[in-house]
């Protein structure tokens, strides 16, 4: 509580456990078999399970979810000293903060003499104390203090500065509602490039896709929707059914629905591509991987 914490700091002596740990691997498994053998148990049948996608290896998702949700702090630790892990505190005289929440955020930027610190294309006028992040567009302020506000491609958050904590309570409604934006980005990063999800309505969706250089799609299909393919930047091998074809800049190629496809890039330059979806069912999860360069391809 206060009180405590105010007692701590008039008696000297303690430190901010700032979570920084410095050790061996082996150690630190050592560590954890000894203290919390449920932990070590799930995490190695996690990794066992692991899977590989280009440069980033995924733990098994249903095994990982049975990890028990235990502090590094109170499941190791708080154990060591006394036992056959000691373990050394060592001072670290340096700014710190934990830049927990976006009013943090505004305690360590520069501010205006109105005390508004801002990133990105931003006008504000007649506003005190305000923090505004813009990524994507303009974003102006008129009027306002110790507002947040943070616009991505994704979305846009305006909060009292105050209570920008409470930011949590929107990702639970968001998981709740089972909304997209809860784990997936407009802008989404892939093995072979990535996809930006720049317009959508009933029935359609437009994507602009780039793929590296050598890189490729899985060859795959899709049950509810079709697409439209046009070639904005490089040269694309396209996988059409039986035929394989190879458009340049400003030709287009069409995807019945249900349609075996794939998409590559077989030059030495980015490929960049206008794709528009259009069916009753236009879900990421509406795709059947036959061959996959990623190991993503359905067993």
């Amino acid at each position: 509580d206060a009180a405590t914490a105010q007692n701590y700091l008039n008696e000297g002596g303690y430190y901010w456990n700032a979570g920084m740990f410095v050790l061996k691997a082996s150690v630190w498994l050592k560590a954890v078999e000894g203290f919390c053998p449920d932990i070590a148990k799930t995490t190695r049948h996690a990794w066992e399970k692991r899977s590989t996608d280009a440069a980033f290896i995924r733990p098994g998702k249903t095994e990982f979810a049975t990890i028990p949700a235990e502090s590094i702090d109170y499941a190791v630790m708080e154990h060591c000293p006394g036992s056959a892990f000691p373990i050394t505190m060592v001072p670290l005289d340096a700014g710190w903060n934990d830049l927990g929440a976006w009013d943090a955020v505004w305690n360590v930027l520069p501010k205006d003499a109105a005390g508004n610190a801002h990133y990105g294309d931003v006008l504000v006028t007649d506003s005190h104390n305000t923090l505004v992040h813009a990524t994507s567009r303009l974003v102006s302020l008129v009027g306002v203090e110790d507002v947040v506000v943070i616009e991505t491609p994704d979305a846009v958050l305006v909060a009292d500065k105050n209570r920008s904590q409470d930011v949590k309570r929107i990702v639970n409604a968001l998981n709740q509602q089972q909304r997209e934006e809860h784990n997936l980005h407009r802008k989404v990063h892939r093995p072979w490039g990535w996809y930006d999800s720049i317009d959508e309505g009933e029935r359609f969706k437009v994507k602009r896709i780039q793929v590296k250089p050598g890189a490729s799609l899985s060859l795959q299909k899709h049950h509810h929707r079709a697409e439209h393919w046009v070639v904005v930047k490089g040269t694309a091998e396209i996988t059409n059914g039986d035929k394989t074809i190879l458009l340049t800049e400003n030709q287009s190629t069409y995807i019945p629905l249900g349609e075996i496809h794939r998409l590559a890039n077989p030059g030495t330059l980015p490929l960049e591509i206008i794709e528009v979806q259009s069916g009753s069912y236009l879900g990421e999860d509406d795709i059947n991987r036959f061959e996959d360069h990623y190991g993503r391809s359905e067993k």
